[in-house]
């Protein structure tokens, strides 16, 4: 059963020099493995990696990272000259980069390569 293994994700690249210089300068992630295709890194003990490709950036998130403090998660990550993303869908009203859903509290973001992100609380 696959419910018995860690989960990894991946996230596309364009531009996987690009991507490697957001994920380590901008979100502060250190690589644990590389090679000329593929960038192999972690968060909170768990393992992603990111690659190149051709594709396009899809319109749905990719990785959520649940976080402690989401003000101040955003505050930091607003000072490294990240956007929050506004949404005005049904079901999902951001105010200032971030949606209330009954106890959680969720903030979406681009990263260099168009690939959606986002950070939460409450949500685990």
């Amino acid at each position: 059963m696959l419910s018995q293994y860690k989960i990894r994700a991946t996230i596309p690249a364009k531009d996987l020099a690009r991507a490697k210089k957001f994920y380590t300068e901008t979100l502060g992630f250190k690589p644990i493995a590389e090679d000329p295709e593929f960038i192999r890194t972690e968060s909170g003990g768990v393992q992603f990696g990111i690659y190149p490709t051709r594709a396009s950036a899809g319109t749905a998130t990719v990785a959520e990272w649940e976080v402690a403090d989401l003000q101040a998660e955003m505050k930091d990550l607003r000072n490294r000259g990240v956007t929050f993303e506004e949404y005005d869908l049904p079901g999902l009203k951001t105010v200032d980069g971030v949606a209330e859903i009954g106890g959680f509290k969720g903030a979406w973001f681009k990263d260099s390569e168009g690939n959606i992100l986002a950070i939460s609380e409450g949500a685990g």
